[in-house]
């Protein structure tokens, strides 16, 4: 399990503006995977605290034709990150889709995840809502025994 302990300061009563161009979610993200199960968690902080999937440190430079670069890191790793960034249009929301391949000479150098997210709605009367990205991760490569094909939701939440 990919995992790094970090605490995030959001201040209630603060609200942060939703990024409305794709050069906007450029910075930092707090970013969180979740194994996707279906039983509840009632009760338990173990069972709460296996959901976890990796917590890293998302950094993101979107140029002016919406490309993205940056990384993705944890403690004791990380990707190189590459992909696009869609902006929104029509009603529907901001995506990303992103490819992070591991870094030669590393643990994790053998790795591919792929990554599609969305912006959350910002809501008009929202308190303290700062801007978050959702959306799924892919194990796109096998390493270290695990298979390829594993699927797990993401939150990423902008610094």
């Amino acid at each position: 399990m990919l995992a790094i302990c970090m605490s995030v300061g959001i201040g209630i009563g603060t609200l942060a503006a939703a990024p409305n161009t794709p050069q906007e979610i450029t910075g930092k993200w707090t970013y969180r995977s979740f194994h996707n199960n279906k039983n509840l968690v009632t009760d338990n902080d173990q069972t709460a605290l296996g959901l976890f999937f990796a917590e890293a440190t998302f950094t993101f430079d979107v140029s002016a034709d919406n490309t993205l670069k940056g990384t993705i890191d944890w403690n004791g790793g990380g990707l190189d990150l590459h992909g696009s960034v869609q902006p929104a249009a029509s009603g529907a929301p901001l995506t990303v889709q992103i490819v992070g391949i591991g870094r030669p000479g590393t643990g994790t150098q053998d790795w591919e995840y792929d990554y599609f997210g969305y912006l959350a709605h910002s809501w008009p009367q929202g308190v303290g809502q700062v801007p978050a990205l959702v959306g799924s991760v892919i194990r796109a490569k096998p390493h270290n025994g695990a298979p390829a094909g594993y699927v797990a939701s993401f939150i990423a939440v902008q610094q």
